[in-house]
């Protein structure tokens, strides 16, 4: 039947397809709507924070089209009014950060490349004739070439990319343009007023209005991937040991071992919200000089700690497929599980430090020097080779990879420790009582 459908709606005219396609499109087109309408609702419940800053957006708009509205203003900076409504829709970003680096830098940039044009035209005036323009030339030529190559500098690119181009792009405007237009001084100071209003317009929204701070999801990020590690040690003791003795796992919740992939990628995200926190120096925690160089080296000694885990995960895999209890899993099961209790405890102390900034040394130094005693048992029994002669070498090979992963993991997890306290020192971070005794936490 659906062949001799189709084959009929082959043999009608185009007029009869068109007719057909036309009263098909209202319920396409409906469809569409909602199916756009659902995205844009999900869109906002995954992040309220996005509804707010589109408002943020559509407000600060609204008060640089003042220049426009508002007869007086207009009278005054005619046309170049448009440069305060195009300074909003570049410079306003979703964070405190984003948006001061780059108000502060179009300010900055457009004024001394605005200044520095007025030099360049005022020398090239001293020279006569055809002199002028080719003075003109090779100073423009310079100037740019120079601080285009600045551009390259890792340092200056991270933090200053956006005033060099914009800086680039006044000074050309600027000195190409006065030297048939002797009016366009005045022009360029017009100019410079309005994009002075609209990044103050900018900033004072962004920082009003229900802030957004780049420094605090840095911090939560970092603090997120360390949680995110403790929780796979943890869930991993048990799960592999399962796994050993049964064969198979009967945790349907296996979130936790995933939870750590996005910890491998995070570095360039990281060293990104490092450079504009940076411009947060009003933020009321922060400050002007946070040692935000200290979060990366966390965040660096995590993504190390995370390669081990990816390491471990493989290992788990293999036995979910490849699976049978062996007296060497059963010897080595209770310092194996309680390198990865103790690391993951400490790893997620540490989460709730940082998140707190505050100082909790003692819990953690505990979590870890257990951790350690775990670890040089766990490399005593592997060790006492003359216990295994008889065994398989098939079983133990791969029993015995995770458990000098383990032992490396430990390390590890001191080093982040270490990372931490001279964050915590750097910071000032608050000292804080522990009120939970480790002897509780046996």
């Amino acid at each position: 039947m659906d062949n001799i459908a189709s084959t009929n709606f082959e043999n009608v005219g185009p007029f009869t397809r068109a007719w057909e396609w036309l009263k098909a499109l209202p319920v396409r087109l409906w469809a569409m709507a909602v199916g756009f309408a659902n995205k844009m609702k999900k869109l906002g419940q995954d992040d309220p924070r996005r509804i707010v800053h589109s408002l943020k957006v559509g407000v600060a708009i609204t008060l640089v089209s003042l220049f426009y509205y508002v007869r007086p203003l207009f009278d005054r900076f005619r046309e170049n009014g448009i440069w305060a409504v195009l300074t909003v829709v570049l410079v306003f970003e979703f964070s405190v950060g984003a948006t001061l680096g780059k108000g502060l830098n179009r300010m900055l940039a457009t004024l001394s490349g605005g200044a520095l044009a007025v030099g360049v035209d005022q020398v090239a005036t001293l020279f006569d004739g055809t002199g002028q323009p080719i003075v003109l030339g090779i100073l423009v030529f310079i100037i740019v070439a120079t601080v285009t190559f600045m551009r390259f500098f890792p340092a200056l690119k991270a933090r200053y990319d956006y005033g060099l181009m914009i800086f680039i792009l006044t000074f050309c405007l600027v000195s190409v343009s006065s030297y048939q237009d002797d009016e366009i001084l005045d022009m360029a100071c017009q100019r410079l007023y309005t994009i002075i209003i609209g990044c103050f317009i900018a900033i004072i929204v962004c920082i009003c209005v229900r802030p957004v701070w780049i420094g605090e999801s840095l911090q939560n990020q970092i603090a997120n991937n360390l949680e995110k590690l403790g929780n796979f040690l943890e869930g991993f003791g048990r799960e592999y040991f399962r796994l050993s003795e049964e064969g198979h796992s009967t945790d349907d919740d296996k979130s936790f071992l995933h939870g750590y992939k996005s910890v491998l990628t995070s570095k360039d995200k990281e060293e990104a919200m490092a450079n504009l926190a940076r411009w947060e120096f009003w933020h009321y925690r922060f400050g002007f000089r946070h040692p935000w160089n200290r979060y990366l080296k966390v965040g660096a000694l995590t993504q190390q700690c995370a390669y081990k885990i990816e390491d471990l995960n493989s290992y788990l895999k293999y036995f979910e497929i490849q699976a049978t209890p062996t007296e060497f899993r059963r010897e080595i099961h209770e310092p194996c599980t309680k390198i990865c209790s103790e690391s993951g405890k400490a790893l997620k102390e540490l989460a709730s430090a940082i998140k707190k900034m505050r100082r909790s040394t003692s819990v953690i130094n505990y979590h870890i020097e257990n951790s350690k005693i775990a670890a040089e048992n766990l490399m005593s029994m592997l060790n006492m080779t003359s216990r295994w002669d008889n065994a398989n070498l098939r079983e133990i090979i791969p029993t015995a990879a995770v458990g000098l992963i383990l032992i490396d993991i430990v390390p590890c997890t001191e080093k982040i420790v270490e990372a931490f306290q001279e964050l915590a020192s750097r910071a000032r971070f608050e000292s804080m009582d522990d009120r939970v005794s480790p002897i509780d936490d046996v």
